[in-house]
């Protein structure tokens, strides 16, 4: 069991299968307490432990290479052999120390070992800990293609210490915000205009509306998904951006967050032209990207990214699942005919 006197705040969203306790204000250091009495498992990357590595040198763990060409296969199975070789039982917790990439691999491995163990999420990014640690998804890459293995798996807690945020780059601070974009857009139109209020270098020098913001995209998010754990409604909202932006990151191997951005973009277009979004509106999130150092297009070759998005795994025959919206903070997802989307393509992206 978890002591819960160790966090300054406590929340918890409750699933089918488990309940998920989320704990603002904590650190790391109090991990053993935490846990007392189990075997802890730590995955991390190499960036992370270079930067952390003496909170974590007591705990069995494996490092990682840093950055999406982790998420194949032969990552996985390396893991596996480490925690196969260290004996460890069914009652190991497997800890993610990480950006969104550790919170997919450690959830997937956690998931299968030993057909499954306990699973707790440390997110040290952005864009981890107001997107990929929540909701329980995780995923592998197969080739050039995102998150085509993959399974729902939630974990017992997601531990927040933002101290990991004193360290974060700024090109990651960045790549987060990406995302926080989306949830204003989607659901939250009051979350979207305290982000054209603020900026980027406020939001990094003010940890008090930094937990604000944090705290506020995780709840949308987790009313989201503890609603719709297995995707089949209102959780594919969550993919506004996405289905332009996944195909983009692969082609052009760019950073997650500012694929997103430029998906965000082409649905907005998209979304002029069948959902009623006004002009005026779709300007607006095009002015904030901006202020927050996204781009908002890119040169590509159009056929190519055609093709990407025809493997998004939300195509259904000759039409694939877009997320639109109407105005900000309201979206639906709606079918869209292949044809329509290559026929308009360029004038999207």
């Amino acid at each position: 069991m978890i002591n819960p006197s160790l966090y300054s705040t406590k929340k918890t969203y409750r699933f089918p299968e488990r309940s998920v306790h989320i704990y603002y204000g904590t650190s790391f250091k109090s991990l053993k307490d935490l846990l007392p009495s189990s075997d802890v498992f730590i995955i991390t990357d190499n960036n992370v432990y270079q930067l952390y590595k003496e909170l974590m040198d007591s705990f069995p763990m494996i490092v990682i290479d840093p950055g999406e060409r982790s998420k194949q296969s032969v990552t996985i199975q390396t893991i596996l052999d480490k925690m196969l070789e260290l004996h460890l039982s069914k009652s190991v917790v497997v800890v993610g120390v990480g950006g969104g990439v550790i919170s997919d691999i450690a959830g997937f491995v956690a998931s299968i070992f030993k057909r499954g163990t306990r699973l707790v999420l440390v997110p040290t990014t952005i864009l981890g800990m107001v997107d990929a640690a929540l909701g329980g998804k995780n995923g592998i890459d197969v080739g050039i293609y995102k998150n085509m293995l993959g399974t729902i798996y939630q974990p017992e807690c997601i531990l927040y210490d933002y101290r990991f945020l004193d360290t974060l780059p700024v090109a990651e601070w960045v790549n987060g915000f990406a995302e926080i974009i989306k949830h204003g857009c989607i659901r939250d139109r009051i979350l979207f205009e305290m982000l054209e209020r603020f900026d980027l270098h406020t939001f990094q020098n003010d940890k008090s509306l930094m937990g604000e913001l944090i705290e506020r995209n995780v709840d949308l998010k987790m009313q989201i998904v503890t609603k719709d754990e297995m995707d089949k409604q209102d959780r594919q909202l969550l993919n506004f951006g996405h289905t332009v932006g996944h195909a983009l990151e692969n082609q052009h191997q760019i950073p997650h967050g500012h694929a997103v951005s430029i998906g965000i973009i082409a649905a907005c277009t998209l979304s002029e032209k069948i959902a009623g979004l006004n002009f005026l509106e779709a300007q607006r999130i095009v002015k904030l990207l901006s202020a927050y150092s996204l781009p908002v297009d890119i040169e590509t070759d159009y056929d190519v990214l055609y093709d990407g998005i025809c493997m998004d795994k939300k195509r259904d025959g000759n039409f694939i699942q877009f997320v639109l919206i109407d105005k900000i903070g309201s979206a639906a997802a709606k079918r869209v005919p292949l044809e329509f989307l290559k026929a308009n393509l360029k004038n999207m992206v």
